[in-house]
């Protein structure tokens, strides 16, 4: 197949390359092409991610587009290439690792990284074939987008080609290339790589090059002596907080927080055995692959912070002080439950102002819903109704410990920050969405997908750009899971 495109095709994308990450030198990265698919066809595509590149959605339904991001053509301009990189998984070191899947185009003259994840294997495959199957691109890229509306940090996810070309996983299924898009994909694992193998000079050139493009603040932080490699560390290590704090608060589960899968920008990267909480259970584990549960849900905040440590161990050559490092990563206890109170206080409707008792108020109603395993989304948007309504029986009812429930509401009822309640009620609503992408409506839009109907797929990425609106006809896409929703395994195949 033609691995070129001509120039007006091209240039009707509106897309200009630099290469910054590349700049980096042959050390970072091999360059290659992407192995091309027979019969590609379009899944699915988000014009608001077109925007954000300058692509016009006319170029995006274009045979010229469907064959580049497929990686059937490469467009001018662009570099492919796969990074190397390092990690822990399962909290045990991998060595090298890298981009086994993962092709990166370049970047953009705006600022962005494209990727396309099922491309064609690389050197860093390490026996897998370098691709992604339908099942797990369409999870990936409704999750992308489903994250951002909630205004969770996250990659982007441009669009999706298929092919009928199979795939062996778990059963053989047919291939799907998802374009994904962010400011950088650099991770942990990369400064890993570089510092475990004694590469002091490439650890060095690519901690240089991330404080200068993505944290510049860093050359002038003089709390932590002036070290900017320092400064960086605290600043990871504080924007790591702060995700896994809205992580929680939304009940998103990662599945797989290993060192090679955290963002050096603090962003949600690597969609895989994720899993949105259907009912609030601190313990759940979604990776069926996760056997000693490392990766539950409860957990997570404490995986991250290790995870941070490890890449303070990466970055200590340059550091040069052990006590500094461990400084560093001090805040990181501070802003994860100071962040995470905040959203609490936002979901039950207290404003931005804390309170005295706000951590006993959080924390008395966790215990309850964990005790009965209340549906998590559903509780807290009728909590958020309830609260403008009065009419809290519906809430109540889902609470089995209903004493210890009347108990809490009094309390929570009797907050001087509640005294108006309707805005409290239109401000919970803004927070609380009616429409989360649990796993059985992904297993529907994909059951459809391999019957080649994308209907169901586009209605749930229009009800998740605005997961908060009402989006009247559509409740039973904000109803109760079914029966068959808790027999549904992911992995890390997923």
């Amino acid at each position: 197949m033609n691995m070129s495109i001509d120039s007006e095709a091209a240039s009707a994308s509106g897309l200009a390359w630099r290469h910054g990450f590349a700049g980096l030198g042959p050390a970072f990265f091999t360059e290659l092409q992407p192995t091309p698919l027979p019969s590609p066809h379009w899944v699915g595509a988000s014009a608001d991610v077109a925007g954000l590149l300058g692509i016009s959605e006319a170029w995006l339904r274009s045979d010229a587009a469907l064959q580049a991001f497929t990686g059937n053509t490469v467009l001018p301009g662009s570099r492919p290439l796969a990074s190397v990189y390092s990690g822990h998984q399962f909290g045990i070191w991998a060595g090298q690792l890298g981009d086994g899947r993962a092709i990166l185009l370049g970047e953009t003259a705006g600022g962005y990284e494209i990727q396309l994840k099922g491309a064609g294997r690389t050197p860093y495959s390490r026996m897998g074939d370098g691709r992604a199957v339908l099942r797990s691109s369409i999870r990936e890229f409704l999750c992308s987008e489903a994250m951002h509306a909630l205004g969770v940090p996250t990659t982007r996810a441009l669009c999706i080609t298929g092919s009928p070309a199979p795939v062996r996983r778990e059963e053989v299924e047919t291939a799907a290339v998802v374009t994904r898009v962010a400011p950088s994909f650099i991770r942990f694992g990369h400064f890993e790589h570089f510092s475990a193998n004694g590469m002091e000079a490439e650890l060095k050139a690519l901690a240089d090059y991330v404080i200068d493009r993505y944290y510049p603040e860093c050359r002038g932080r003089s709390e932590l002596a002036g070290n900017p490699y320092a400064a960086l560390l605290q600043a990871v290590s504080e924007r790591t907080a702060v995700l896994m704090a809205q992580w929680q608060a939304v009940g998103f589960c990662h599945g797989v927080m290993n060192t090679d899968n955290m963002s050096i920008l603090g962003l949600t990267i690597d969609y895989g055995p994720f899993q949105f909480l259907d009912s609030f259970v601190p313990g759940h584990v979604c990776n069926h692959s996760d056997t000693q549960g490392r990766y539950a849900y409860n957990r997570q905040p404490n995986v991250a912070y290790w995870n941070v440590f490890c890449l303070a161990q990466a970055l200590l050559p340059l550091i040069g002080d052990q006590e500094l490092a461990m400084a560093a990563l001090e805040s990181y206890k501070t802003v994860f439950p100071a962040e995470f109170m905040a959203r609490m206080r936002a979901k039950l409707g207290l404003g931005t102002v804390a309170g005295e008792g706000d951590a006993e108020l959080v924390d008395g109603l966790l215990v309850l819903l964990a005790k009965g395993g209340v549906d998590y989304p559903i509780f807290w948007r009728r909590l958020s109704h309830a609260v403008g309504t009065g009419e809290f029986e519906p809430v109540r009812g889902m609470v089995p410990d209903q004493e210890g429930w009347d108990a809490w509401l009094a309390t929570y009822l009797a907050e001087p920050r509640l005294a108006d309640r309707a805005r409290a009620s239109e401000a919970m609503l803004a927070v609380n969405p009616k429409f989360v992408l649990r796993n059985h409506l992904c297993e529907e839009a994909i059951r459809a997908a391999k019957l080649g109907d994308f209907s169901v797929l586009q209605t749930l990425q229009r009800l998740l750009a605005s997961p908060c609106e009402e989006h009247p006809g559509h409740d039973s896409y904000a109803a109760f899971p079914p029966a068959w929703a808790s027999t549904i395994e992911i992995s890390c195949s997923s």
